[in-house]
């Protein structure tokens, strides 16, 4: 389809333009946040697994898998956002 078709020109091109930009934008932050928090929990789940051996084993890996998800949940979130911005 070209670039240029009739439907995306006029009101129609600028809304998916700010959409498309405002996707994007709210996708690219939503993907950093969940990342860092995703790597900050592994971090102190790891910490404590380093730190109590064994016995806090349990509760190490338990926040490591929640950051692992957390990370996960946020990138599903920012493509949809991102998608939602390209009207698909």
């Amino acid at each position: 389809m070209p670039i240029n078709s009739s439907q995306d020109s006029g009101v129609t091109g600028a809304a998916k333009f700010v959409t498309s930009t405002v996707g994007n934008t709210v996708g690219g932050v939503t993907r950093t946040v969940g990342g860092v928090a995703g790597a900050a929990t592994r971090g102190v789940g790891d910490t404590i697994n380093s730190a109590t051996g064994s016995a806090g084993k349990p509760v190490g890996d338990a926040l490591g898998s929640a950051g692992t998800g957390a990370e996960d949940g946020a990138k599903r979130v920012a493509r949809g956002v991102e998608d939602a911005g390209q009207w698909r």
